[in-house]
């Protein structure tokens, strides 16, 4: 019965979001964009969606191996979906849908919270610093020259130089760090604890737990061959990402070189800052905006594919992902399964 509401509510989730994408849009311009399309490319590009949400299991995989017994592909496959269902669902992407999956992380392999964020976080980290970092050495050599292009470079170069400076802050600071991650959750853990716990946890616990967070950053160093299987997900993920937007671009009668599209597939993660579930109209509006500089396609071309795209993503991240959080073992307390 909890497992059925659990999907009824995911599928329900992601129904929202489809129909907050639709309101946002316009149902009847998300319509005629369907229509406009050739239906072998809407195959196609639905295809090519699923693809992309199953890639991520790569990544998944290669950054929970070092937990425990780690988890087998099937596994990875429905934690890399239902990471996609909160990814949408959660306001700010990964940022606040990692701490949720964390938890279910931590359940399949028998460890601690702590050591399954770490590792998820590392993954995070990694995947979109070897997209961007490709992208703009790519952007380097194919768009250098062009004016209308600066701001992408720019931006680009912004955002290496941002993830390698944050990296070596927090290496450099994590001491301080822990300490005041230490003394601001301590509250929080005790409280949440008493409600499920005898004996709540104290100090020493979230201090033992922040000291096992790093740990597990800081292990991948032992394990290189995983980090590159991460990166290599990664880029699998833009290809897939990119063909499906090159496919519908040629479903609409316009086609376009194949690498600029890819080039600008990373540039959207600065959506996630948006307080929105989904990003919805700011992950559409950067990547439209961006197709239409690199590629050259008309405004509304690079707005129908990019709707078209979407439209076919979202309820996949949410009904596909609500299935598999429906059967996630971890949603009780001390992680009994149910």
């Amino acid at each position: 019965m909890r497992r059925t509401l659990r999907f009824l509510g995911g599928v329900g989730a992601g129904g929202a979001i489809l129909a907050g994408y639709l309101y946002t849009v316009g149902a009847e311009t998300v319509l005629n964009r369907l229509v406009a399309i050739a239906p072998w490319a809407l195959g196609i590009v639905a295809l090519l969606v699923i693809l992309e949400g199953l890639a991520d299991a790569i990544g998944v995989w290669a950054s929970i191996a070092p937990l425990g017994d780690g988890i087998s592909g099937g596994e990875s496959v429905q934690f890399a979906l239902a990471g996609d269902f909160f990814d949408t669902l959660s306001p700010a992407g990964p940022v606040s849908s990692e701490p949720i999956m964390a938890r279910f992380y931590s359940v399949a392999t028998d460890t601690g919270y702590s050591e399954a964020l770490g590792v998820r976080s590392t993954a995070k980290y990694v995947k979109a610093s070897v997209q961007i970092t490709f992208s703009a050495m790519l952007g380097l050599f194919m768009l250098v020259g062009s004016p209308d292009a600066a701001p992408i470079l720019f931006t680009f170069g912004l955002s290496i130089a941002g993830l390698a400076l944050f990296g070596g802050v927090i290496l450099y600071t994590r001491e301080y760090l822990s300490s005041g991650l230490v003394v601001v959750l301590t509250p929080l853990v005790t409280w949440i604890s008493r409600l499920y716990r005898d004996s709540p946890h104290d100090q020493a616990f979230v201090s033992n737990g922040v000291d096992r967070y790093w740990q597990r950053i800081v292990g991948f160093q032992e394990t290189p061959g995983l980090l590159a299987l991460i990166a290599v997900g990664g880029l699998i993920e833009q290809v897939l990402t990119t063909a499906a937007l090159w496919v519908a671009l040629a479903g609409l009668g316009t086609n376009t070189a194949f690498l600029p599209i890819l080039i600008i597939i990373p540039l959207p993660q600065i959506a996630s800052v948006v307080p929105i579930p989904g990003s919805l109209g700011a992950y559409d509006l950067l990547l439209g905006g961006a197709l239409v500089v690199v590629t050259g396609v008309p405004t509304t071309v690079a707005t129908a594919a990019v709707l078209v795209v979407r439209t076919l993503s979202l309820p996949f991240s949410g009904v596909a992902g609500g299935i598999c959080v429906a059967y996630l073992r971890g949603w009780r307390p001390r992680g009994q399964s149910n």
